[in-house]
């Protein structure tokens, strides 16, 4: 690293994380700030941009929307912040004065949303440029760890407000959430904090099912052939369905396999994002009174969650497996990729 370059994460093309020399971001906007990266992550949204399936992702693009930072320095109409600061970087940019932003959906936000490592440069990298930084940083706190606040960016306000919100969990009912990576078990942990009577995750990783046992979840379904996971489903829940389904995967069988478990009156909450058609069978829902919800996260629960995490309300250190150095990043990027293989979740980069 010299004085006007640094190290960065590249989408090279499909199927090519790159590290390279780039230059150092500078303020450009009144409202922006510059924040060294102290640790950052991979999403499996990144990975779904080496797929090719996020169209507004060019190719020299600095990947990331994770991680927590050090303010290094703040344009004069930066309020909130100042040099020194120890922030999370929010995965949603927000002006805070938008109409959506004012309706809190910042992810809609018509000068910020999901920009950080898909349409401007992100985080993965040792130096970062946070356009509107008052309305997209947070102060970190105390009570946790900084990994642990690595998993306020994206992976707990998405599981949350996309799964769990969206899904309408309330005490007593049951959850039956498809898929355990990251997210998953975070809308499986935050899931808690509204006392559904059973929350069931399935899942092809039988390390994965164990971990989310491990971490409250009070049923588990390895998946595969030969496994009737609708039967499976429909016994646990005396035969009616779960009454919140949360798709945490992004496939169409995971879709399809929701459309089977939602109870009559149920909610079917799609966290995956799709890469392809999924079908949707009105011809079987059509008089099961259910909702469909879709959502980018806003992250407008970040303030209440940091409060959750920093009191020890809420516990995911355990999502954490894999770390490395900044240096190691296309090794992570093998290691998340395969995440089955090599029994990883969360993979922290430390600058």
């Amino acid at each position: 690293m010299s004085d006007t370059t640094m190290k960065a994460l590249v989408f090279a093309g499909k199927g090519q994380p790159m590290l390279q020399d780039r230059p150092k971001p500078t303020i450009i906007e009144s409202t922006d700030a510059i924040v060294r990266m102290v640790k950052t992550t991979i999403c499996g949204s990144d990975l779904h941009i080496l797929k090719g399936h996020v169209s507004t992702c060019d190719t020299g693009r600095i990947l990331g929307h994770e991680g927590v930072a050090v303010v290094q320095s703040v344009g004069d109409g930066v309020t909130r912040f100042k040099p020194g600061d120890n922030v999370i970087v929010s995965s949603v940019t927000s002006c805070s004065s938008c109409d959506h932003c004012r309706k809190e959906m910042p992810s809609l936000c018509v000068d910020g949303g999901w920009t950080l490592g898909n349409t401007i440069d992100g985080t993965q990298a040792e130096f970062v440029r946070i356009p509107h930084a008052d309305g997209s940083l947070h102060l970190m706190v105390e009570g946790a760890t900084a990994e642990e606040q690595v998993m306020i960016s994206d992976a707990l306000p998405t599981a949350f407000e996309c799964g769990v919100l969206s899904g309408k969990v309330a005490p007593g009912c049951s959850v039956a959430i498809i898929g355990c990576g990251p997210v998953g078990l975070s809308a499986m942990v935050t899931a808690q904090l509204y006392s559904p009577s059973q929350v069931i995750m399935v899942s092809r990783n039988s390390n994965r099912i164990a971990l989310a046992k491990s971490m409250g979840a009070t049923h588990g379904i390895v998946s595969g052939e030969g496994v009737d996971v609708v039967a499976a489903v429909k016994e646990l829940t005396n035969g009616k369905g779960a009454d919140t389904v949360i798709e945490a995967v992004g496939v169409p069988a995971t879709f399809e396999l929701c459309q089977e478990l939602v109870a009559p009156g149920g909610t079917i909450a799609n966290m995956g994002v799709h890469g392809c058609k999924v079908d949707l069978h009105l011809e079987i829902l059509w008089d099961k009174n259910i909702t469909i919800t879709t959502r980018l996260v806003d992250t407008t629960t970040v303030p209440m969650l940091i409060k959750l995490l920093g009191s020890g309300q809420i516990k995911i250190g355990d999502l954490v497996t894999h770390r490395y150095n900044f240096a190691e990043i296309e090794e992570a990027y093998t290691t998340f990729g395969a995440a089955a293989e090599h029994k990883a979740m969360k993979v922290v980069l430390n600058f």
